[in-house]
């Protein structure tokens, strides 16, 4: 039970990846706040009451059936966890969404809302948490820790998904930032990017074979090993592992390299010529990293 007495808030907890993190950080002892309001996978109104439902009859569990980006549903979900389990310790923003389409059939209003949720509630949530966090390491409470769950779209890019694919390399972004902030406090912020069977991943429409090949395959792959990196991101264990970006599908497990200079050139003084800067870019042409989507690049088998 290396969670116990750690309370945790988990965003989009009541069913796929959210809800297996949730089973799992409460099989590790901790007591789980589950956010969720039971949108279709594009954010479209489904069931409201769905987290209710889910952490009904559960010991140790709590629910809210609001949108995360809200900021009052955020702050009510940190009240709520301070006033049935005493802190906040863990907070993991798993809640998303996705409308695909080309940027050149871009729908404001799609953009919008998978911004909303997959970015702003990470921050809303954050904000909300943070001050908590923070007020606890300082009274001598275990520092707590912060697991966002982002997508290889966001690193790889992927036909037709724009707004997903920004939304979720934000995210990777504002865990880099958070983790600055918060690194005197001994608080952690990692990044996962997940594989599993999801409503996200059964909503693909493969544009070619391999991407064809990567939906099913990735609908084989169940969601326990994202969950339990997450349960050990979120643990003392984990102690000292900040900043990071890891990868779980099925039984493989990855850290991800991160944006860094990969080669050097320099202009000579008043700066090349366009015609001469062709030329001189051909030194760096190595370093170049390759147009594939994230699809592409993970359709091989995973170790199930």
């Amino acid at each position: 039970m290396e969670l116990s007495d750690r309370v945790a808030i988990v965003t989009g907890g009541a069913r796929g990846i959210g809800l297996a993190i949730a089973e799992d950080l409460a099989a590790h002892g901790a007591r789980v706040l589950i956010v969720d309001s039971g949108v279709s996978i594009g954010g479209e109104p489904e069931d409201p009451a769905l987290a209710a439902r889910v952490a009904a009859g559960r010991t140790g569990w709590a629910a809210i059936g609001g949108d995360i980006a809200e900021g009052g549903v955020a702050r009510e979900a940190v009240r709520l966890a301070r006033e049935r389990f005493g802190a906040v310790d863990i907070v993991v923003n798993n809640a998303a969404i996705i409308r695909d389409g080309f940027i050149f059939k871009s729908d404001d209003a799609a953009w919008d809302a998978v911004l909303r949720t997959n970015l702003t509630g990470a921050q809303r949530l954050l904000a909300a948490a943070t001050p908590q966090m923070r007020d606890q390491a300082k009274a001598g409470r275990a520092p707590g820790a912060i697991v966002n769950l982002v997508s290889t779209a966001g690193i790889y890019g992927n036909y037709g998904q724009a707004a997903y694919g920004a939304a979720k390399a934000a995210l990777i972004g504002l865990t880099r930032v958070v983790a600055h902030d918060l690194a005197r406090s001994g608080i952690r912020c990692n990044a996962v990017a997940p594989f599993a069977a999801t409503r996200v991943t059964e909503s693909i429409k493969p544009a070619n074979e391999a991407q064809a090949a990567y939906k099913k395959k990735a609908l084989e792959v169940p969601a326990l090993y994202v969950a339990r990196l997450v349960s050990f991101l979120a643990s003392p264990a984990a102690a000292g592992i900040s900043g990071q970006l890891f990868g779980a599908r099925g039984r493989e497990l990855w850290v991800f390299s991160q944006p860094r200079p990969a080669a050097r050139l320099l202009h000579p003084r008043g700066a090349f010529g366009l015609a001469a800067m062709a030329s001189a870019l051909g030194a760096l042409e190595p370093a170049y990293t390759d147009l594939v989507t994230d699809m592409e690049s993970f359709s091989a088998d995973p170790a199930l």
